[in-house]
């Protein structure tokens, strides 16, 4: 067994405490993101699983909710404790391909410079869960590669295992590594019991969610096909490389993510992880995953760019790149840039809708459930009793149910649409969105309001219509079943 370098505990830890005080000055500075409202919505509705994801995001969020109710930084540190461990990961894998101080260093900077790990550690997410995993995995493989101890492999089952309760996508890294092994060695892995030990413990952990995903006709395979039809608008396949290795890298990370790839590649033992690294790149470019399915690899290859960079004089024109001045551009234009929500509200006043911005979708929650407040409020006396509250969206769903809980609400979108149906004994039905998927079931629809921010800020709900649908004639469940869409 070979001996490894020391591993730079001061500087490393200095570089992701940076990152955790970053994060943290900025996790209340707007509000909930729409996704975040969801998984608290959905822990309050706690299940084995849910028709768009696994159960751990939001038992994470009702416990963040709980601990502190209605604290948008408190529910953030989970996300800024992954961030954290994936900034220290990058810098254990360098030392792991026997980096010393620089390597370490220089991994550790590319993730604390990442937009794109910056901004998924910003929001509580399966997009910021999922990466630190796979991270966490491949950390373990390398280990393994180099002291052939079983119990790392053990320990990557147990990591796997928590990581299928927040999304499925590891399975496509592992499904990938071990052909990658099977061709290219290290064979003797496929040989370890350890190995399928841990597959067998991470295999019986999903056993409750796919029970309920029987039970409830696999939706997340319908989700999978509306995320490939979703992954069109960003980009498709021309656009998926360019977004997700570029986006999250910028310079320093696609120099580093190259020089690593070449390197896993050139390295017989360490061989199967560069394959890996481009299977399932080529597996979810295919397959139309989002850009960002492959965020887990990357500090892999950092890692090793890193390692190589520190022991090779790099050509004239590039080896500017890994050095600290670049770095500190990068942090500085990351943190000046739209990534974080450094600027104040009214910085996004007046501006022109962009797709994508989802700093803009923090900002306005309360002030828009106040309308569908004042809609309901609005009802005649004897109608308002009655009456329930219906959104085509699962955001403004879950924005009510976290700012508005008096009221009778519900959603036929997403993973909402399976939190309940509304009572066949109601009457009128405050509709936020677009009625058209039910309106037929009623005798009178009437447009009375629409959704303001009072920020004067164009996000995905601002402008939203409210109407007020009448003289239902047709039952829920009828209407439920036709409306219902992921």
């Amino acid at each position: 067994m070979r001996e490894l370098p020391g591993f730079r505990r001061g500087p490393v830890l200095a570089v992701a405490a940076a990152v955790g005080v970053v994060l943290t000055a900025v996790s209340g500075r707007y509000g909930y993101f729409g996704d975040e409202l969801y998984f608290v919505a959905a822990g309050h509705h706690l299940d084995w699983g849910y028709a768009d994801q696994p159960p751990l995001l939001p038992l994470i969020a009702l416990l963040m909710d709980t601990v502190a109710p209605g604290s948008v930084a408190a529910l953030r540190i989970p996300a800024t404790l992954a961030i954290v461990t994936a900034v220290v990961l990058a810098a254990l894998l360098a030392r792991e391909f026997g980096g010393g101080g620089r390597a370490q260093l220089l991994a550790a900077g590319a993730v604390a410079v990442s937009p794109g790990f910056l901004a998924t550690g910003h929001l509580l997410a399966t997009s910021t869960i999922d990466p630190v995993v796979w991270i966490a995995v491949t950390y373990l493989l390398v280990r393994w590669v180099r002291t052939r101890s079983d119990r790392l492999l053990l320990a990557a089952g147990l990591v796997t295992a928590v990581g299928l309760q927040a999304k499925f996508l590891i399975v496509a890294f592992w499904g990938v590594a071990l052909v990658a092994v099977a061709v290219c060695g290290p064979r003797e892995l496929l040989r370890r019991r350890a190995l399928w030990a841990g597959a067998a413990i991470a295999a019986l952990t999903t056993v409750p969610t796919l029970v309920w995903q029987a039970r409830n006709g696999w939706p997340q395979l319908e989700m999978g096909r509306i995320v490939a039809a979703e992954s069109v608008y960003a980009g498709g396949m021309l656009g998926f490389l360019p977004l997700g290795f570029f986006a999250f890298g910028l310079l320093i990370g696609s120099v580093l993510g190259v020089v690593g790839l070449v390197r896993l590649l050139r390295t017989p033992e360490l061989r199967f992880l560069g394959v890996t690294a481009l299977g399932v790149s080529l597996l979810f470019m295919v397959a139309g995953g989002r850009p960002y399915y492959i965020a887990g690899v990357l500090p892999l290859l950092w890692a090793a760019g890193a390692a190589r960079v520190e022991r090779v004089r790099p050509a004239a024109w590039w080896r500017w790149v890994p050095t600290w001045p670049v770095y500190a551009l990068t942090a500085a234009a990351v943190l000046w840039g739209n990534v974080l929500p450094i600027q104040p509200v009214s910085f996004h006043a007046d501006q022109p809708l962009q797709i994508g911005n989802f700093q803009r979708d923090e900002i306005g929650w309360p002030a828009v459930v106040a309308d569908v407040q004042a809609a309901h409020r609005a009802l005649p006396p004897d109608v308002a009793p009655d009456a329930v509250v219906v959104t085509g969206d699962y955001w403004t769903y879950s924005a009510i149910q976290k700012f508005a809980p008096e009221l009778r609400s519900f959603s036929f979108s997403r993973g909402a649409a399976w939190f309940g149906v509304p009572p066949e004994d109601s009457d009128a039905v405050v509709f936020v969105g677009d009625p058209s998927a039910i309106a037929s079931g009623f005798g009178q629809v009437e447009r009375i309001g629409a959704l303001d921010n009072d920020e004067r800020v164009a996000n995905l709900v601002q402008g939203t219509p409210i109407h007020l649908l009448t003289e239902r004639r047709l039952a829920w469940a009828q209407l439920w079943e036709s409306a219902r869409h992921l």
